[in-house]
């Protein structure tokens, strides 16, 4: 057989068998763009049903994952490690899904966990989840919601309760803010990285740039985005920027500009990450792994970038001089 045809099989073959993957991993719309699923538990710490309560609780994570990184920063800055137990699940192509590192409650999948809590569940199984102990199920997979609890929710035990993340006075500007950078950063390098045409990455990458283009330039003079206090929408968006030279950069496509190459971004990164107990819930490494170790569509050799340390995380970073 020829080259020309061996090549036009070949394209064929893996273009067919990636957009049956990808329909599972990333679904999309008419123009390819990626659609992000809503989390499906929704309910909250604080009713009557699930009480504040310190050792009934725990958070399953993955630790390459953005969204569950959220909830590691708020409760290590709210000094809840005693409070709310962590249980870490990793992911693994070859079963298709996150799986515990330790079994637990008689599971060893966190789609077994899903259906524990409910049966009938057939949806996506994500994390973080926030999970009840004493009933067996789960109360929230929606880490924007679990982080607001975590701030609020669990004061009492606190190591730190009188650090308030999501303030009376600040709420609408962080409201403003986390609807700004979910769309165009948080879930905007997704958007990059899953998108199935040319034009649907273009509007992705367009937008995820501009959006970070104006936050470099907000803080030229705040520390944090709403000014120097630091809130639940530096945590949101920290967990994206710290995965970002590392990950998405690459097999994302996001290749316009290293977030250490902008003038303040790095440094808010590293201002954020040098926080007490932040470092301790960022584990570069399982980023690189899981990423391109995992992700089996975007990177079918599974090739691992070396690793040269270029965020230079530790260096000063200065940003405590800039006020609002």
């Amino acid at each position: 057989m020829p080259p020309k045809l061996i090549i036009q099989l070949g394209r064929f073959i893996w273009t067919t068998l990636w957009r049956i993957m990808m329909s599972k991993l990333a679904p999309r719309d008419a123009s390819g763009a990626y659609i992000r699923p809503e989390s499906q538990f929704r309910d909250r710490i604080g009713s009557q049903t699930y009480p504040a309560a310190s050792g009934r609780y725990k958070l399953f994570v993955g630790m390459s994952c953005p969204w569950a990184h959220r909830t590691l920063v708020t409760r290590a800055l709210k000094g809840l490690e005693n409070t709310i137990e962590k249980s870490i699940v990793s992911p693994s192509p070859e079963n298709g899904g996150w799986i515990l590192d330790q079994p637990e409650f008689g599971c060893t999948t966190l789609a077994e966990l899903y259906r524990l809590a409910k049966p009938e569940y057939k949806e996506r199984s994500t994390v973080p989840v926030l999970w009840d102990c004493e009933t067996n199920t789960i109360v929230n997979n929606e880490s924007s919601e679990i982080i607001v609890m975590l701030n609020r929710e669990f004061n009492e035990f606190a190591a730190h309760p009188e650090l308030d993340l999501y303030p009376d006075l600040l709420r609408d500007e962080i409201d403003r803010w986390n609807l700004k950078t979910y769309n165009s950063v948080n879930n905007g390098v997704y958007r990059c990285g899953f998108a199935q045409t040319q034009a649907a990455y273009e509007s992705a990458c367009n937008e995820l740039f501009s959006m970070l283009d104006t936050i470099d330039k907000t803080l030229e003079n705040n520390r944090y985005l709403c000014g120097d206090t630091l809130t639940l929408a530096d945590i949101r968006l920290f967990t994206t920027l710290f995965r970002f030279d590392a990950a998405y950069y690459g097999i994302f496509k996001c290749s316009r500009r290293r977030i250490q190459d902008y003038e303040n971004l790095g440094a808010y990164v590293r201002d954020i990450y040098q926080l007490p107990g932040v470092a301790d819930t960022c584990d570069l490494q399982a980023v690189k792994r899981d990423y391109y170790g995992n992700l089996f569509p975007l990177n079918p050799g599974g090739i691992i970038p070396i690793d040269s340390d270029s965020q230079n995380l530790l260096a000063p970073h200065n940003r405590d001089k800039i006020y609002a």
